[in-house]
C-alpha cells in the first residue's frame, strides 16, 4: 500500500484542521451571530489564514501533535455542516444515526484493539494493499450510487468525500481507518447516538393510564344500536327511587 506524499499531507492537515475548527467557531458563536449567513464564510477564511502560519504559530500545528490528522470524513462532515449554515439551515444533523452508530461500533473496537485489549491487528489490516483498494472503490460507487437514487444522502454524501480522497491520494495517511473515522469523529458518533437514544426515550408515552376492556367497549355501541338497553346502576337508582314514590 503507497503512502501519500508527505507535501500533500501538510497540506491536507492545515486545510482540514482549519475546516474542523471553522466548524466549531460556528456552532459555538452567540445566537445573533449564528443567525448570520456571512459567519461560516468568515470563520473559515480567519481560520484558513491561522492554519497556514508558520510552525507553532499555526493552531493545525498543535493539534496535529495531539491527534495528528482529521479524516476525511469528519472533514466532509464539518465542511458539509459549513456549507448548511451559509445556505440558512440551522438545526441540521449531518452526523446522522444511520452514519453515528456504525462508527461508535467501529471506533470502539478499533480503539481497544489499539490499546491491546482484543490484539486482532485490525488498524494494521487498513494498509492491506488487496483487500484495501477493493473495498474504497466498491464503498465509492456505493455512495455514488445512493447519491443518484437519492437514498441517505445525508451519509453517502461525506461518506463518498473521504473515499474520493483516500483513493485519489492516499490521504490522510494511506490507511483507510483513517480516512472514515480518528478520535474526534469517534467522540462526536457515541455522542450523537447516546442524544438519539434519550430523544427517543422522552418521546415514548408513558403508559401509567388505566386502559378499558376492550370487549366491553367494543360491544357497546353494538348492544345500543340493536336497541338493547345496558345496565347502568345510576340508572338502576333511579327507577328505583321512582317506584318506591
Amino acid at each position: 500500500m503507497s503512502l501519500p506524499d508527505l507535501t500533500w499531507q501538510m497540506i491536507y492537515g492545515r486545510l482540514a484542521w482549519a475546516i474542523v475548527l471553522a466548524t466549531v467557531l460556528v456552532v459555538l458563536a452567540p445566537g445573533p451571530w449564528r443567525r448570520s449567513r456571512r459567519l461560516p464564510l468568515a470563520a473559515l477564511g480567519l481560520i484558513v489564514l491561522l492554519a497556514v502560519l508558520p510552525g507553532q504559530a499555526s493552531p493545525a500545528w498543535t493539534l496535529g501533535l495531539a491527534f495528528q490528522y482529521p479524516s476525511g470524513l469528519l472533514t466532509a462532515c464539518c465542511l458539509l455542516k459549513l456549507l448548511d449554515r451559509r445556505r440558512g439551515m440551522r438545526a441540521v444533523c449531518v452526523l446522522p444515526t444511520g452514519l453515528a452508530a456504525p462508527l461508535a461500533i467501529a471506533g470502539t473496537a478499533l480503539y481497544l484493539d489499539a490499546f491491546g485489549l482484543i490484539s486482532q491487528g485490525y488498524y494494521y489490516a487498513g494498509f492491506s494493499a488487496a483487500s484495501v483498494p477493493v473495498l474504497a472503490v466498491l464503498a465509492t460507487i456505493a455512495c455514488a450510487a445512493a447519491i443518484v437514487r437519492g437514498r441517505n444522502q445525508r451519509q453517502a454524501l461525506p461518506l463518498l468525500g473521504a473515499f474520493l480522497l483516500f483513493s485519489l491520494l492516499r490521504l490522510p495517511t494511506g490507511n483507510i481507518w483513517d480516512a472514515v473515522i480518528d478520535p474526534l469523529l469517534w467522540g462526536w458518533a457515541v455522542i450523537a447516538v447516546a442524544a438519539a437514544g434519550l430523544r427517543r426515550l422522552r418521546r415514548r408515552p408513558l403508559n401509567t393510564q388505566r386502559q378499558p376492556v376492550p370487549g366491553l367497549a367494543a360491544d357497546l355501541p353494538a348492544l345500543r344500536a340493536a336497541g338493547i338497553d345496558t345496565y347502568s346502576p345510576i340508572k338502576e337508582h333511579r327507577s328505583g327511587n321512582v317506584s318506591s314514590n
